[in-house]
């Protein structure tokens, strides 16, 4: 027996221990985002899938507080809370959508999500993952009751329509509180493409009364071009009847869904990629490769600045462990362009769009009813184009705009 008991204890045991994330990012906020999108996804790992869900699980959410976090602290604040709003709703919503929760773990706290954008009006601030394929966008508090309230109508039909919308692809909300602050962030899917670069981009509403960039958004190497920028670009889609057939079904149930709930002042979202543009680019980058013997440091760096293949808001998604591991040749690739339609064979154009429906919270209530009668006296009664209106004027011109648009 003391043989047995001496011999065990010359084993030596090795303990293997796992890989920890830090979540090392630029701001505190977005560290705490990340640690509360992989705390969430491995908490939900351990949670059955329910045969449905029940109205409870539009209401519900997780909560965690951390106090005197003293690991990770050069990353991650001593003191934080990170709270996700209706985690089984979303779950399903990504699953339907076809995002695996790995996947989406991975792309948002692999590397930190990138700052991009400002929005304006709203003081929203946009960040893209690092792959590109998601959007995470700060919301209001107003916002976050509106999502509470559209959710409990979007999923029954995102399920109605098997995730075939032009909606955005809403996959995750939290609230994060930093310092004693709450920031609220909504998830979803990249419109445009993480591997082809965009030409122009467009926001379209079907108005044409004060729809026209700014010359400071002019200015900008990839600007959101308005209606009228559009109308005098002489801007076509060519997609040919079939595509322009399937893509007006679809438009036209989520405008149909939106005017059913009193939502307005959405807009189709854009992207044109200028296929014969980019294969010169390619070449004369080829060329001057082959000259120097050495690629640009500028050039080499473009393709990862967030403008040229990210830009906010969204039916496939990623299957596991696509991201990267294509060799990109100017094609669509199915699984991660999942807006793209390509223009057809003879069009006078080679172009591939991206097309999805975005900003969709506002509802028609007092503001844009006061909005309305404002524009009115300042463009008169009769004006046809003010983008103020009620929701079923507003959705009848918007697809009109859209039909004609494509050829």
């Amino acid at each position: 027996m003391s043989g047995v008991t001496s011999k065990l204890k010359k084993k030596h045991i090795r303990v293997k221990h796992q890989k920890v994330k830090v979540f090392r990012a630029s701001e505190p906020l977005i560290s705490v985002f990340m640690w509360g999108v992989n705390h969430a996804i491995n908490d939900l790992a351990c949670v059955n899938v329910p045969v449905m869900l029940m109205p409870d699980d539009f209401r519900s959410y997780s909560k965690t507080r951390v106090d005197n976090h003293l690991f990770n602290k050069e990353n991650l604040p001593s003191h934080f809370k990170v709270k996700e709003y209706c985690p089984l709703v979303f779950r399903n919503l990504r699953e339907r959508f076809g995002v695996d929760d790995q996947d989406y773990r991975e792309s948002l706290t692999r590397s930190e999500p990138l700052h991009f954008a400002n929005h304006g009006k709203s003081g929203a601030k946009f960040y893209i993952s690092s792959d590109r394929i998601y959007i995470v966008k700060t919301l209001t508090s107003e916002e976050v009751e509106q999502m509470h309230a559209l959710l409990k109508q979007y999923h029954p039909y995102v399920v109605e329509r098997h995730g075939k919308t032009l909606l955005p692809q809403y996959l995750g909300m939290y609230r994060l509180t930093v310092d004693g602050v709450e920031h609220y962030m909504v998830v979803s899917r990249n419109v445009f493409s993480n591997h082809l670069k965009l030409h122009r981009k467009y926001d379209l509403k079907g108005s044409t009364v004060d729809r026209e960039a700014s010359n400071k958004e002019k200015g900008k190497d990839l600007p959101t071009l308005k209606d009228n920028d559009f109308i005098r670009d002489g801007g076509k889609i060519f997609i040919g009847d079939e595509a322009k057939e399937k893509l007006m079904e679809t438009l036209t149930a989520d405008v149909e869904f939106l005017t059913r709930l009193h939502l307005m002042d959405y807009s189709l979202l854009l992207g044109v990629h200028d296929s014969e543009k980019a294969e010169q680019d390619d070449k004369e980058k080829t060329d001057s490769q082959d000259e120097n013997g050495v690629e640009d440091e500028d050039e080499s760096d473009e393709a990862n600045e967030p403008g040229q293949g990210g830009v906010p808001t969204p039916p496939d998604s990623p299957s596991p462990g696509l991201h990267g591991e294509f060799e990109f040749d100017g094609r669509i690739i199915p699984e991660i362009d999942i807006y793209a339609i390509p223009s057809y064979p003879s069009a006078p154009k080679r172009e591939i769009y991206f097309l999805a429906v975005i900003d969709v919270l506002t509802h028609y209530g007092m503001k844009k009813q006061a909005a309305k009668a404002a524009k009115t006296v300042k463009y008169g009664s009769n004006v046809e184009g003010i983008s103020t209106c009620e929701p079923e004027q507003y959705a009848k011109r918007f697809l009109d705009f859209i039909q004609k648009a494509i050829e």
